[in-house]
């Protein structure tokens, strides 16, 4: 709030996490005056940015940003109205605080807002919607320099493992990373496009839950949220349960994975095999809970298909039981052996300082000192009443990545062993969810695995969705990957992309 003449003059409206609030009561800022006023917010380090995106409305752009304050659990939002399209050209953030980079490149993408200072507007993601259809990826304006000391390294977009598509253009001298740009956008999914296109509730949340394959809890999670606040529907403690736990054990069970494959990128063998071993019981345990490994089916607004019962309880106290003494053995094998240490430590350093500039969240974040989970921040679920203590590293390498895994996996361990002394009783509801909220804006930030997401939605007169927009957190860390590996071998880069594990179709919507 600001004050003049006496008269109170509204800035920007705050929100909880989860929170449902008249769209129309967002105020609405002169274009100078809404970029003045997020710039303004950004200088706490308490404060990020979660979301930024448009919405066309007649001749209009609407766009809405959404910076969360974490010391005080609240989010706030601000828009202004802009023309597109025309040659009228506007200020960018970008160009005094870098976290707003990607927002506004997506922002020029979708719908032609020209940007005079902006410091490095290219495409983000080549959507099949895109403003500019004579954008092509195949003429993507990669940074280039002329020497005759430095050669060129590109790789991809067919990735070498069976996974998404990627390109990767090095700039190098000899053998070391003086620059890496990364080139996403083969995929042209249209998810968001397609939430509004779908009338049925299941079309929708099938649709959450394929944005990223490996967090299929966390963003089917932020969708349930989003559509249970529209409704104006409380989950009961159940949910909360159900969620909570199902969170901890795609941490869990994702993480261990990664480990496996950080060992295999440094040729350790033992560690790969291992760690493999021990991720396949968890995802196991979620196919006989819901019918699917991946937890597929499990989340879905305002009620709970499949029970969590005695028997479940009694597996997973086994599962955990003969989980942890083999993960402690080998983690300290992995931790004390020179060979593997000499590939983590010192490798692929992110400074805190590069971590806070870019906006980067969860893992990546954390592992440089950057304090950035939601679980503490903007709690939800049953977080509310774990004291969380955040996993922070100081260093901003491979190891604190590594580090991370190891201290989280063991954290949601303990979660999980405490929330399974209390399980609420099953309740067999038959609820019938009402119609969204008309005029409504709804904002969900959950802590996946990999860290934030956010999820926005945006409803008409009549109730239904004009906008849905998406966050994963691989939209803020794709530059951190970049930035990890300048002045590194370029034999380095598979282990500083592993420790990162980063979605290529979280982030190709």
């Amino acid at each position: 709030m600001e004050c003049s003449n006496n008269m109170t003059i509204r800035k920007y409206i705050t929100v909880l996490n989860n929170e449902t609030i008249d769209f129309r009561s967002i105020p609405v800022l002169e274009y100078d005056e809404f970029m003045e006023i997020n710039l303004l917010f950004l200088k706490n380090a308490n404060n990020h940015c979660v979301n930024y995106f448009g919405i066309q409305s007649d001749d209009k752009l609407i766009l809405i940003c959404c910076i969360a304050n974490d010391s005080r659990a609240r989010i706030k939002l601000t828009r202004t109205e802009v023309e597109f399209g025309q040659d009228k050209i506007y200020p960018s953030m970008t160009a005094k605080n870098l976290a707003f980079n990607m927002f506004e490149r997506e922002i020029c993408e979708n719908f032609g807002v020209k940007y005079l200072d902006h410091p490095w507007l290219k495409p983000v993601r080549y959507p099949f919607d895109r403003f500019t259809k004579t954008s092509l990826i195949s003429d993507y304006p990669f940074y280039h320099v002329d020497s005759e000391e430095l050669h060129e390294v590109g790789v991809g977009p067919i990735h070498a493992g069976i996974i998404e598509p990627g390109h990767f253009r090095f700039i190098c001298k000899g053998e070391q990373i003086i620059h890496l740009e990364i080139q996403l956008g083969y995929q042209h999914r249209g998810i968001e496009s397609l939430f509004l296109q779908k009338n049925k509730l299941l079309q929708k949340v099938t649709l959450a839950e394929s944005i990223a394959g490996d967090t299929t809890v966390g963003h089917a999670s932020a969708f349930a949220n989003i559509w249970e606040s529209l409704c104006g529907y409380e989950p009961d403690e159940e949910l909360q349960f159900v969620r909570t736990i199902a969170l901890e054990l795609e941490r869990i069970a994702i993480h261990t994975g990664d480990l496996s494959a950080i060992c295999g990128d440094i040729a350790y063998q033992l560690g790969n095999s291992v760690f493999g071993r021990l991720r396949t019981p968890i995802i196991n345990f979620m196919q006989s809970w819901c019918g699917n490994r991946l937890a597929k089916g499990l989340i879905r607004p305002a009620v709970n298909n499949y029970p969590f019962t005695s028997e479940l309880k009694a597996s997973l106290l086994k599962i955990l039981d003969d989980f942890e003494p083999d993960f402690n053995e080998m983690i300290k094998k992995l931790f004390h052996n020179p060979g593997c240490l000499l590939r983590l430590e010192k490798t692929g350093v992110v400074t805190y300082d590069q971590a806070l500039e870019i906006g980067a969240v969860g893992m990546a974040a954390k592992a440089s000192g950057l304090n950035r989970d939601i679980r503490t921040s903007h709690p939800f679920y049953q977080y509310k009443n774990i004291d969380h203590q955040p996993v922070i590293k100081h260093h901003g390498d491979v190891f604190s990545r590594t580090q991370i895994r190891r201290e989280e996996i063991l954290q949601s361990i303990k979660y999980i062993r405490s929330m399974l002394d209390n399980i609420p009783a099953h309740n067999q509801r038959n609820d019938i969810l009402p119609q969204p909220q008309r005029n409504s804006f709804t904002i969900s930030l959950v802590e996946g695995w990999r860290g934030e997401i956010c999820h926005c939605a945006i409803t008409n007169e009549n109730g239904e969705l004009i906008k849905y927009k998406i966050k994963d957190p691989s939209f803020h860390n794709w530059l951190a990957l970049a930035l990890s590996v300048r002045k590194n071998e370029i034999s380095d880069f598979p282990i500083c992309n592993k420790s990162f594990n980063l979605s290529y179709c979280g982030f190709d919507l």
